[in-house]
């Protein structure tokens, strides 16, 4: 998601004579008020990260992911996306969870929702703040703006690194001193040059932690990650037949996973009471029951998952998701819920179906 501020307002006077740093600690304070835990500036320039992408794709990584591909100069190098950007301002909300986000894998007929999709949908929160943020930036300060929300051509997490919001894990995502794995990002570009921060260096050590915790080894090294064997991708961007081979890693988890981020050490840092109220989960998607996941029809599933970041998969996705779930639960109950869906218009919930038909009945 991007949005565009011009500056078609009455600025403040004077602002011209404002040091960049000035202007760049009353942004940071005002970032605060408007619930961001963490801010930080990069400039606007291609980082060590084009490489690592070109190398990602060349390898197949990104397996279904074609956007990726096709938006690579783009995403790959800020200028590309918009040429008048001087600096970034990277911004990161906390959504610690209450409690152990793992805490459900035992639960095999209850279905694991990833904590970041058991809330409110992230991109319109994060879209109203980084928003009124860059309005006030582009009013006040001259300049002009885009906001970017995960949609756009953007590398948020070395963007983020560089900013000196945290360094990139070896689980690949943005690791925090102060808010361990816990972050959303967000970007506003804009064409005003502000004083970058300096980059965070690595912490990670000798911790394999995360690389140790994934089900479905999709860590071929450290830093790396195959999206085609990770949870995340198959059961979110993945829209065809789940390889066999990788379902019994998938447990119980029927949208996304957080095994990696879980684990991580730096999280004791993390403070569940420093999350945005705006992430707080639902409780009837701490612990969905399978069998009534594997009952949803359309309509059902758009009125249960409105405002929520998984109506996007759509009823098809998930309920292929609680079909392999039910698979791997052990609890032939679940047989008579899984029967009908044999004959589902979809032939990939069929197909899931009859799968884990066969491995209860076995």
């Amino acid at each position: 998601m991007n949005y565009w501020v011009p500056v078609c307002f009455v600025q403040l006077q004077y602002s011209h004579l404002q040091s960049n740093s000035d202007i760049r600690e009353r942004i940071k304070v005002r970032a605060r008020e408007l619930g961001f835990a963490a801010f930080g500036v990069a400039r606007s320039e291609a980082g060590p990260e084009r490489a690592a992408l070109g190398e990602f794709l060349a390898r197949g990584y990104h397996g279904d992911m074609a956007w990726l591909e096709t938006k690579r100069e783009r995403r790959g190098d800020p200028k590309k996306l918009w040429p008048e950007a001087r600096s970034i301002v990277m911004l990161g909300a906390e959504y610690t969870p209450e409690a152990p986000p793992r805490k459900m894998l035992s639960q095999s007929t209850l279905g694991t929702i990833s904590v970041y999709a058991q809330g409110r949908d992230y991109h319109n929160v994060l879209k109203k703040s980084l928003k009124q943020l860059a309005s006030e930036i582009a009013i006040q300060f001259g300049a002009e703006v885009k906001v970017f929300v995960d949609t756009a051509p953007v590398m948020e997490k070395p963007l983020a690194a560089r900013a000196g919001l945290g360094w990139q894990g070896k689980h690949s995502n943005l690791v925090s001193r102060d808010h361990g794995s816990w972050l959303f990002l967000g970007a506003i570009y804009t064409e005003r040059a502000l004083t970058p921060d300096a980059p965070e260096r690595d912490h990670c050590g000798s911790c394999t932690a995360c690389q140790a915790a994934c089900p479905t080894d999709a860590f071929p090294a450290p830093y790396v990650v195959d999206a085609r064997r990770c949870i995340s991708y198959l059961t979110i961007e993945h829209k065809g037949p789940i390889p066999q081979d990788l379902r019994e890693g998938i447990g119980n988890r029927v949208y996304g996973c957080d095994d990696c981020l879980a684990v991580c050490p730096w999280n004791k840092f993390a403070d569940h009471a420093a999350a945005n109220k705006a992430f707080l989960g639902r409780a009837e998607l701490a612990a969905p029951d399978i069998g009534d996941l594997l009952d949803l029809d359309d309509a059902t599933f758009r009125e249960i998952f409105s405002g929520s970041p998984i109506k996007r998969i759509g009823r098809n996705r998930l309920v292929r998701n609680a079909a392999i779930a039910a698979g791997n639960s052990a609890d032939p109950r679940l047989l008579a819920r899984l029967r009908p869906l044999c004959d589902d218009e979809d032939p990939v919930i069929a197909e899931a179906a009859a799968w884990a038909i066969a491995k209860l009945t076995a």
